[in-house]
Formats: C-alpha cells, sequence, structure tokens
C-alpha cells in the first residue's frame, strides 16, 4: 500500500514536474553571438559594432595626402592631410551617441548607431542589422554659403553584418547622402552600397577590405561637368587591437572621412594611383 501510494504520488505530480523543467527551459536566455568586427569602423564605413551602456569611445582617422600628389612630398606624408577626432558614449546597449569634428571644411558631425536586430549563436538571427545616421555642419565662413541651411548635409546607412566563423566576418550596407546645397546641376542625393570584410590572421591582427560603391547616376542628363562622378571607394588594410585599443593601418582612395564627403564627392581613382596612407585608432573607457 505504501509502494503503490509513492506511486500514485508521483503519477500525478508528474505533469507539473515537466512543465515546471519546460518553462525552466524556455526561460534560458538566446546567446548573442560576438560582434562581426572590433571596431566601429571598418576603414572608412561604419560597423554593425555598439558597445556595452556607458563605454565611451575616442576615435582619430588620418588621411595623408595622395602618394602621386608631388614630386617632394614623401608619398603624400608632408601633404595637407585630413583629420577627424570623434567621441561617442553608449547611452545604451543598442543605441551610441557621437559627435566629431574634420579638418577639411571644418565639417562638425552629430551621429548616432542604433542595433536593430543582433545576431545569435544558436542561428535564431543568423545576421546582425543596425542603423547609422550623421547630421554634418559645414562651419567655414559664412561668405562660403547664400543660406545657413545650405551647410547641412545627411547621411543614412543599414548594416547588415555576419560573423561567419570565430575569424572571418562580412557586412553590406546601403546608404543615402543628401546634402542641401550642391554644385549647379548635381543632384542632392547619392545612393550607394559598401561591402566590406575582417580576415584574422592571429589573435589580435586582422587583414581588412573596404569597398564602396555609389551607383546612382549624379548627374541631371544636361549636366556636362565630369568631375562629379564619384569614383568608388576601396580600401585594404591591416587591424591591430587591444583590450580597450583597435588600431588600423590603411591604404586607399577616400579623402573626407566623413561618409557623405566620399560618396558624394570623391575625385581619387584608385586604379589611376590615387592611393593615400591613412589610419584610424579608437579608445574606450567604461564607466
Amino acid at each position: 500500500m505504501k509502494n503503490f501510494k509513492k506511486i500514485l504520488c508521483v503519477f500525478l505530480f508528474s505533469p507539473f514536474l515537466i512543465f515546471a523543467q519546460e518553462k525552466v527551459q524556455d526561460t534560458v536566455p538566446v546567446k548573442l553571438e560576438r560582434a562581426a568586427f572590433e571596431g566601429a569602423w571598418i576603414i572608412d564605413n561604419p560597423t554593425n559594432v555598439l558597445y556595452g551602456k556607458n563605454t565611451m569611445e575616442i576615435q582619430m582617422a588620418h588621411r595623408f595626402g595622395t602618394i602621386n600628389g608631388g614630386t617632394n612630398d614623401l608619398v603624400g606624408i608632408w601633404a595637407p592631410s585630413n583629420i577627424r577626432i570623434g567621441v561617442s558614449y553608449a547611452v545604451h546597449d543598442r543605441v551610441t551617441l557621437g559627435f566629431g569634428t574634420t579638418k577639411f571644411d571644418r565639417l562638425q558631425d552629430f551621429n548616432w548607431k542604433v542595433a536593430l536586430l543582433r545576431q545569435t549563436r544558436g542561428n535564431e538571427m543568423p545576421v546582425s542589422v543596425s542603423y547609422y545616421g550623421n547630421f554634418t555642419i559645414d562651419a567655414r565662413s559664412k561668405e562660403n554659403f547664400v543660406n545657413d541651411q545650405d551647410r547641412y548635409s545627411f547621411f543614412h546607412q543599414v548594416i547588415i553584418a555576419k560573423r561567419i566563423t570565430p575569424g572571418f566576418s562580412l557586412q553590406i550596407a546601403p546608404s543615402l547622402s543628401h546634402y542641401n546645397a550642391v554644385p549647379a546641376k548635381v543632384r542632392n542625393d547619392k545612393f550607394a552600397i559598401a561591402l566590406s570584410g575582417r580576415l584574422k590572421v592571429s589573435p589580435q591582427t586582422a587583414i581588412l577590405v573596404d569597398y564602396s560603391q555609389p551607383f546612382t547616376h549624379h548627374l541631371y542628363p544636361d549636366a556636362e561637368p565630369e568631375r562629379f562622378y564619384p569614383k568608388p571607394g576601396i580600401g585594404i588594410g591591416a587591424e591591430f587591437r587591444t583590450s580597450s585599443h583597435v588600431f588600423q593601418l590603411i591604404i586607399g582612395n577616400y579623402h573626407g572621412i566623413v561618409p557623405q564627403k566620399n560618396y558624394m564627392f570623391n575625385e581619387n581613382d584608385f586604379f589611376d594611383g590615387d592611393i593615400l596612407i591613412g589610419f584610424n585608432i579608437t579608445r574606450l573607457y567604461n564607466f
């Protein structure tokens, strides 16, 4: 009789035990995949990387002159250089706000990045999707503009990234650039797409490739000046990282640093030798 009572109790309570176990299994959080890239930028394009809440990132981007720009400028190192210094702060694990200032044209950019979808280790979500945007002000003297709003430009980019293996990542990023004021007969908007990849060759070192292709016609049909056909951007680099630094040494043909400046007005042709040396440095601080 005692054994019968034990068996009966197990039988009666087993559905509740199974249900409780299933509930525990159902509430196990999905594990996110590590970010596809180490830094918030890959050469000339933003990546899907967003840092944890209360992380501050200091950014420095430097581009020397083109290596074929003169006879006595040491492959562009002595030529006029473009520099951007920026800072961004993670107000949330999925939202980062930032500001940067650039030497050429005195561009002041206010930027933001938002994680929309995040790749998971179990492939429940196979890719990460982020949105990057900026609002940029040309701070040159007022003699350069008819109206104050002529100073403004905007950039929007959707970043689709995937960490394919622990050592190899890819991203594709369609974008829209807009300038309030452009030269005569030039369109205000430019659609483009970027393809970027990262291949690790050691725990701290990786090879980077970045290609940016404008794909809308830049001129109205009756426009003539050929220089307003922007050239695609090609960048190749090596990345070195520590626990709080990312250093990228690059060669490429983009000089503007701010994305819409590159996409709208780049005149450097990589295959004609309009190549420049540059680097990106970032430093993280956690609060």
